[in-house]
């Protein structure tokens, strides 16, 4: 198996996703820079956090015309896996390989803490091996992470099975009041159609370390491994 992450101006996860990736998996991982053509024929790509061109314009609306992103498009909407966090997340809404849009949270403020989150489901990549309903605690930081999309939209996401993840409580339970930066219902992560593109706005790279106390993402990370391999 071969990982690529991709590398914008801006990007400051990229490392973080490299390390997770290296450490869960123990497969190769390369970096793939904003100025490519070559997706060196990895088996998965990942765009990671950070903030893509300073974030100018809306978040990742600079980033969508980056010559790399003709070739994840194409990678994409040839059936390949693409995994987009936080801004990865807000990159792939512009380009429109996933449905919706990030917008800013409700409180107006950049959001930076450890948030529950829930699958909604689990016959997706990311989450293939978590439990139903049990919370997870990931970390966030974004100022634009509320997840938007007209009713007919959610309506047909929800029927597809493409919402990949909720905010909750330490107890799975979804609420009003755990929701962190006014997403539709809660949204923290969703997938395209064709269940082979993959956005969520928590940060599971930093939460595969018994060192920092949290390895809650590290399940993400090997289902990658696992399905794909498969």
């Amino acid at each position: 198996m071969k990982f690529g992450v991709v590398v914008f101006p801006g990007s400051n996860c990229d490392q973080d996703v490299i390390d997770a990736l290296r450490h869960t998996t123990e497969q190769e991982v390369v970096r793939l820079w904003h100025k490519d053509h070559d997706l060196q024929n990895c088996d998965l790509i990942v765009l990671p956090g950070g903030f893509s061109y300073g974030d100018y314009l809306r978040s990742g609306a600079i980033a969508r015309f980056s010559p790399i992103m003709q070739e994840v498009v194409k990678f994409a909407n040839g059936g390949g896996y693409v995994w987009g966090i936080c801004n990865g997340f807000q990159i792939l809404t512009e380009a429109g390989l996933l449905p919706g849009a990030l917008l800013r949270n409700t409180s107006q403020k950049f959001i930076c803490q450890n948030v529950y989150i829930t699958p909604e489901n689990t016959d997706l990549l990311p989450t293939s091996l978590l439990e139903p309903g049990k919370a997870y605690k990931i970390p966030i930081a974004h100022g634009e992470g509320r997840f938007h999309a007209d009713a007919d939209t959610l309506q047909q996401m929800q029927d597809n099975g493409q919402i990949m993840f909720r905010y909750c409580d330490a107890n799975g339970k979804v609420t009003e009041d755990t929701n962190c930066n006014g997403s539709a219902h809660n949204i923290a992560g969703v997938s395209n159609a064709g269940k082979n593109v993959f956005g969520m706005m928590p940060h599971p790279e930093r939460a595969v370390d018994a060192e920092l106390n949290n390895t809650d993402g590290r399940l993400m990370f090997e289902a990658l491994l696992q399905t794909v391999k498969a």
